[in-house]
């Protein structure tokens, strides 16, 4: 079984680095616990800031996006630090945990 790993490993690294195949390296899904076959899309931190800025969170921090793209931060509002969430739809909400 360990061998049979190893050589599919092989084939889809060999398969990424001659532009074939999904565009995303192991190390890639291991650091964003993404699954095989997720795609993430291109926004990036200073289009979700601009999102949250239009949404009154001017100052937000801590920005990571999920493999569901969508951007997660602390934002702050009234003194208080709160979790704020932007959809790939671009709807700003407050985070709940």
């Amino acid at each position: 079984m360990q061998r049979k790993s190893g050589i599919l490993t092989a084939a889809a690294l060999a398969a990424v680095a001659f532009g074939i195949g999904p565009q995303i390296t192991a190390s890639a899904l291991a650091q964003n616990n993404c699954e095989y076959g997720e795609r993430i899309d291109g926004t990036t931190a200073a289009d979700a800031k601009r999102k949250f800025a239009a949404a009154g969170f001017p100052t937000v921090r801590s920005l990571k996006k999920g493999c569901d793209n969508y951007w997660h931060g602390i934002a702050e509002r009234n003194g208080q630090e709160l979790g704020v969430v932007l959809s790939p739809e671009g709807t700003v909400m407050q985070e709940t945990h």
